[in-house]
């Protein structure tokens, strides 16, 4: 969740293994990747110029659930699926 206040996303935790075992289905982060980097993971050519920036945003597991063109669509996609965004950072 946003804090409001400052908005900004609270920290992911330290451990990879907490965060894919903190809130299965109820938690998720965007991470930005390079378009070229899209079209490995979803096997399929997208119209983006390689080097563009996407915004996907992944289940606490790695799972991936959307890919959109900037972080706050890709936040937005989070809230849409009753999921609380955090920051990978």
């Amino acid at each position: 969740m946003t804090d409001h206040k400052t908005n900004r996303l609270p920290q992911i935790p330290e451990s990879e293994i907490t965060l894919a075992n903190m809130g299965m289905g109820e938690v998720a982060y965007v991470r930005e990747l390079p378009a070229q980097e899209v079209e490995q993971m979803i096997g399929q050519k997208i119209d983006a110029d390689p080097a563009t920036p996407l915004y996907c945003l992944y289940l606490a597991d790695g799972t991936p659930v959307s890919v959109s063109d900037s972080r706050e669509a890709a936040i937005a996609n989070a809230i849409e699926h009753d999921l609380a965004a955090i920051n990978p950072n």
